[in-house]
């Protein structure tokens, strides 16, 4: 009898110590048009990270990559986009990227420098009803987990234009957040990325991160 209970309390532990099969994989955007949609290859995994530690969430340590016109893209719950530069959405993705995001996808666009000139036109063929608008700072995309009562933390200067968040919001829901003069996916690099970089600008720019993540999930 005690040995038949050690034996099943031994398989108990060593069940409970195994980790669980991670709940959900976030993705980075592949797109079309010639721009770098692979940039800041170290930005997924730290903010992953971050938010398994800080948030305890359970997401695959590996982002995946996924192509506009994915059956795939539908399974992803956060979709992480970015660029320096052109960008083209062919009718067919518009319209697969149009059905993810109205079925509870949600899409961050983080604006490396020079995607803004592209990005809308392209994301007009997605909702032509819709224009990007600036979210106020008591958005509820800012005050999560982690307070930012002044919206986004700038990360790098470009244009000396301070950073903004705009939102596509379709019937109400907020489908895609777009940073814009942050350079927030910058911010989520391997510190020493960049130098310019302190360790508070790089702890914002996950907690930013963070808060998109938790919004994304929890939104109804």
């Amino acid at each position: 009898m005690l040995k038949n209970l050690l034996t099943f309390l031994l398989l108990f532990c060593l069940t409970a110590a195994a980790p669980l099969a991670p709940s959900f994989r976030i993705a980075k955007l592949h797109y079309g048009g010639g721009g770098d949609w692979y940039a800041n290859k170290t930005s997924l995994p730290n903010l992953i990270r971050y938010c398994n530690q800080t948030l305890h969430t359970n997401i695959a340590p590996d982002e995946a990559t996924v192509e506009l016109d994915s059956p795939e893209l539908l399974t992803y719950p956060f979709v992480h986009m970015t660029g320096h530069g052109n960008v083209a959405f062919t009718e067919g993705e518009a319209k697969n990227l149009r059905r993810y995001l109205i079925g509870g996808g949600f899409l961050h666009i983080d604006d490396n420098y020079g995607l803004d000139k592209f990005i809308r036109p392209e994301m007009k063929k997605v909702f032509p009803e819709l224009d990007f608008v600036e979210l106020p700072f008591s958005h509820p995309i800012y005050h999560q987990k982690f307070q930012f009562p002044k919206g986004l933390p700038k990360v790098h200067e470009h244009d000396a234009k301070r950073p903004q968040g705009f939102g596509l919001l379709y019937k109400g829901r907020l489908v895609c957040f777009y940073s814009y003069e942050c350079d927030l996916g910058n911010g989520w690099e391997d510190l020493g990325t960049y130098p310019e970089d302190t360790p508070a600008t790089h702890d914002a720019a996950l907690r930013m991160g963070a808060n998109l993540v938790t919004y994304a999930l929890t939104q109804d």
